[in-house]
């Protein structure tokens, strides 16, 4: 990752404390094998880091027979580290130790036991603070060498790698060890030693450049190779001041840790987490929205909430000789336990009702709308996880798959919590209030002919005013009846159109409250997975940069 300009880099405790970060945020969706090593590096920076002091750690390593041991006396001035005339290697480490700050607690920690102080004087000067250690060789054949190898590599400042013209392109060397620390260029030096077999001239010239492109090619760094030879002292005097320079800056133990954390930051990024965060796919949403819906029930509410309204307002709006039998029809929204909370003739509220039973009447979703909710979570899972690693992937999958009866029962509470009924309309009082006058009128109407038919009856003489042709009590009762089912039409229409207003505002209301449930039980937590992930890839690129 780029640093911005300007921008300081970060020390070891940040450095540190970030990939700790990441490794607690992502947790078991990292990979194991990354994790745990990435865990170990971050325990060695930490003892590393309390040992206070200025000293340097500097390992000389290298295969069987290059003479590093050799090279470690010649470093020191005398025979310290023992040689075997007939199989040479090196049984356990040995350190020397140059200046005169204590050693004793960094030696500890780096379990070595056969220590040498070099006194002032004994060999080259300007490595003050110098803790040189000769290793086991690192293709013994005793595995307890390998181990003790291993041990002490991982946790010197500076690795000195010693090739000898026989086998320094050996792969365990490049395979093993250089090629793993492509990000430990600044703390190593590359050293081709018993130069002095080499007859050849120009030889020592191209052997070395071959040395210098292997390493390059490992990706260990372009490194300028220093020949020596123990038994002639050549290179020796140019070898010491190279680790003089790198012990004079005071730096190599800070930079080692760096290339650690960088190294264990790089490798769990790249083996664990994708090489993006991916976003919602719109359509698996929408799939997942509509099939919510269907589960939900929506249809039948949207079905209830029109016939509801139709059904009020023939009620309220009706002829008011004919309208009582919109009473005899059932409420569809009582009928699902929606709509009118209020008491009926036993004092049991649907809520009362609901709150026992914890849903509503509405039908629980049939095999088929399950079956299509479990695909549009599995798949909303499955695409939104594409290009994850398979843990990331398992996790989001997880995470868009609730429980089955945890959603229904979302599902129904969203229902439930929406209300379906508003204020009466005004124009339904209006119309009320005139199909109750056109009523009187005919009722009036119709009593005025019955009178007159009466008083006709006992031969009484009475005459009905009219209306020129007309009698007014036959136009008050045919005007009245016909301007009353006139309006009971109009009032039939009105209701068809505000009925489909309802719909739409109930439709609008419930889209909404089952989009709620879906952030809530299946979007959020899809989210919180990938919000980790994403967080964890960015706390791991600022400890690998």
């Amino acid at each position: 990752m780029s640093r911005r300009r300007g921008e300081l880099p970060l020390d070891i405790p940040q450095r540190s404390a970030r990939l700790a970060t990441a490794l607690d945020v992502g947790a078991e969706q990292l990979e194991p094998g990354s994790t745990g090593a990435a865990r170990e590096v971050l325990g060695r920076v930490d003892e590393r880091w309390a040992i206070a002091g200025g000293r340097t750690v500097v390992a000389l390593a290298g295969a069987t027979g290059s003479g590093k041991s050799s090279l470690f006396n010649a470093l020191v001035g005398e025979d310290v580290s023992a040689i075997s005339p007939r199989r040479p290697t090196t049984a356990e480490s040995a350190a020397a130790v140059w200046g005169d700050e204590d050693a004793g607690e960094l030696l500890d920690w780096l379990g070595i036991a056969h220590r040498h102080h070099v006194a002032p004087g004994e060999a080259t000067g300007g490595l003050d603070g110098l803790v040189l250690v000769d290793l086991p060789d690192v293709d013994s054949r005793e595995l307890r060498h390998r181990v003790e190898a291993d041990r002490i590599l991982e946790r010197a400042d500076v690795f000195v790698w010693v090739a000898d013209p026989q086998k320094y392109a050996d792969a365990r060397l490049h395979d093993d060890y250089l090629r793993p620390l492509r990000h430990h260029d600044a703390v190593m030096l590359v050293v081709l030693n018993q130069v002095d077999r080499i007859r050849e001239e120009g030889g020592v010239e191209q052997v070395a450049a071959d040395l210098r492109r292997l390493v390059q090619a490992d990706g260990a760094g372009d490194h300028e190779v220093v020949t020596t030879s123990a038994r002639t002292q050549h290179g020796v005097p140019e070898l010491a001041a190279r680790i003089g320079a790198v012990v004079g800056a005071r730096n190599a133990a800070e930079a080692r840790l760096a290339a650690d954390l960088r190294a264990a930051a790089t490798r769990v990024l790249t083996d664990g987490t994708g090489e993006r965060t991916p976003e919602f796919g719109e359509q698996a949403d929408r799939q997942l929205h509509e099939a919510l819906t269907v589960a939900a029930g929506v249809p039948v509410v949207l079905d209830a909430v029109h016939h509801d309204y139709r059904r009020r307002a023939h009620a309220r709006t009706g002829w008011p000789f004919t309208r009582w039998l919109a009473g005899l029809r059932p409420d569809p929204l009582r009928r699902l336990r929606l709509g009118d909370d209020t008491a009926g003739r036993s004092g049991i509220a649907p809520s009362d009702v609901r709150s026992v039973l914890g849903r509503s009447s509405l039908p629980g979703p049939t095999p088929a709308a399950r079956a299509t909710v479990q695909l549009a979570t599995q798949q909303l899972g499955e695409r939104t996880g594409e290009g994850l690693p398979q843990r990331w992937a398992d996790a989001v999958l997880e995470a868009a798959s609730p429980g089955e009866d945890t959603l229904s029962d979302a599902l129904d509470q969203a229902v439930v919590g929406v209300p379906l009924r508003t204020r009466t309309p005004l124009w339904w009082g209006v119309l009320g209030s005139l199909q109750l006058v056109l009523a009187a009128t005919a009722v009036a109407g119709a009593l005025w002919l019955a009178t007159l038919v009466v008083l006709g009856w006992l031969q009484l003489p009475v005459e009905a005013p009219s209306w020129g042709p007309v009698p007014i009590p036959l136009a008050l009762l045919v005007g009245g009846a016909g301007a009353g089912l006139l309006l009971a039409l109009v009032g039939r229409g009105a209701a068809r159109v505000g009925a489909a207003r309802r719909r739409r505002q109930v439709q609008h209301a419930l889209d909404e409250a089952v989009d709620e449930v879906s952030f809530r039980h299946v979007r959020k937590p899809v989210m919180t997975v990938l919000d980790r992930h994403a967080k964890t890839r960015s706390l791991l690129e600022e400890a690998a940069a």
